[in-house]
Formats: structure tokens, sequence, C-alpha cells
């Protein structure tokens, strides 16, 4: 089974790091056009220099701008063109405490989490509609079912993101385009390790940090471990591709087991 993108065209937000630069390098090896995005120019030239050293035959565009009001998500579809496959993964998220998030970071996590992939998904799901194929994939998380108690705003945000998902594969219905979510567990990222150090001894060395934090913050995990961004990007793959042509309206699980239930 080999998953072949040639001749499509991605756009993956928020893909300078993270996740987003593993989900970019994937679908870029599966033979597509791929929009690296980010706020500042440097940091995409530098993704997509790094990115083409790992691997000369990689087909990127740099897509600079924010996707989060309506200008900046303007910018990367005119960089960009038309998109085949759309991956909302721009997200933010940090540990406060519930009763101290006040109304303008409850804002700012809708504004980034949710409508940021809504506005993106209504401005390319007309022509994939058109055309007749398409994919959209919103990176959401184990946090929009468990709710983390040390970042709710971020829990709920995500929460929508299932509903804007579910949402927008009704409105696809009978297209050939697919619209589904990427339920991501607790995953390796720079960002992350960032939040664990604030949660556990950040003189710790990092194994060890994770190892606690898995334990105490995210015991339900059967893989007892962080997932690598790769692993992520694996799935976001096969949910881009030809294969994946009956997935829809669905959110799929690579959550190493975190969330407690036999539905996917």
């Amino acid at each position: 089974m080999r998953i072949d993108l040639t001749g499509r065209t991605a756009l993956v937000t928020g893909s300078t790091q993270g996740i987003g630069r593993a989900i970019a390098a994937t679908l870029a090896d599966a033979g597509a056009r791929v929009a690296i995005n980010g706020r500042r120019p440097d940091g995409v030239v530098a993704t997509i220099d790094e990115l083409r050293e790992e691997s000369a035959d990689r087909d990127l565009v740099a897509a600079t701008g924010d996707v989060t009001d309506a200008a900046g998500a303007a910018q990367v579809l005119a960089a960009v063109g038309d998109v085949d496959v759309l991956v909302n993964n721009l997200g933010i998220f940090g540990s406060v405490p519930a009763l101290e998030i006040d109304d303008d970071q409850w804002r700012r996590y809708f504004e980034v989490n949710v409508l940021a992939a809504v506005r993106l998904t209504r401005e390319t799901l007309p022509g994939m509609t058109a055309r007749g194929w398409g994919r959209v994939l919103n990176i959401a998380s184990d946090s929009a079912i468990v709710i983390p108690a040390e970042m709710i705003h971020y829990g709920v945000s995500k929460t929508a993101l299932l509903g804007v998902s579910r949402g927008f594969a009704k409105e696809a219905a009978g297209t050939g385009v697919t619209v589904n979510s990427v339920i991501a567990g607790p995953t390796h990222t720079g960002g992350v390790e960032n939040f664990v150090y604030e949660l556990v001894d950040e003189t710790l060395p990092w194994e060890e940090a994770q190892r606690v934090f898995m334990r105490l913050y995210r015991p339900q995990s059967l893989l007892q471990r962080l997932i690598e961004p790769e692993e992520i990007a694996n799935m976001v793959a096969y949910l881009s591709s030809p294969l994946a042509s009956a997935t829809t309206g669905a959110a799929v699980r690579v959550d190493g087991g975190y969330v407690d239930s036999i539905v996917p």
C-alpha cells in the first residue's frame, strides 16, 4: 500500500516546527507540493531550507502569513493557489488555572484554535468540491475529550474543532471531499517540553521529566510515552490520500490509547 499525493497541493498551517513541520515533510515525501506556513518570513525560509537539505526532491513553497485574521489568511492562500489538502494544524496551548482565564484569553484561544480553521476551510472547500476531490484535516487533541484541569480553555477550543469538522463534512457530503479531525495525544515537541517543565521539576533530565509528567498528568496513556510528531504525520498522510476515501466526518485517534474508550 503506497500513499501517493503526486499532483496535489497541501497547505499545512503552523508548519515551521513540531507536528506541523513533521506533517509537511511527510506529505512532501508522498509527492505533494506543500506550502509551509508561519508568521515570520525568515522562519518559513529556514524551514524550507532545512526540509530540502533533508531531501532535495521535496516540492515546497513559502506561504508566510498570520492565518488568525482574514488579511493574513488571504495572503497565505494567494501564495499557495488551489489547495487540495488543507491541514489546520496551527494551535496554541498553555497552563492556566481555570478561574484565572480571562475573557481575552478565551477569545484568543478560539481565534487561533477554531476560527482560523473555520476561515481557511470556508475559503478552500468550494474549490475542492468544484474539482470533485479534496481533504480537510483538523488537528485536534485528546484534550478535546478529556478536558485538562490545567488548561480548560485549550480543551474546550479543541472540542469545538471536532464539531467544526463534523459540520463541514456534512457540507461536503457526496462531493468527493472528506473532512476529518485527528485527535493527537501527548506529543513530543519543543513546546511540549516547555509545558512539561512548567508542571514538573525543571532540574530533572528530559527523559525522567517526561516519565514523571506522564505518570502524574497523563496516567491513562497506554503508550506510556510521548508520541513523536512523525507518528501523527503518518496518520495525516493516510487521511490525505485517496486510500482514505471512505473516511469522513470522523475524529481519528492517534493518542497512544490515552482516551479511555473503545470507540475510535
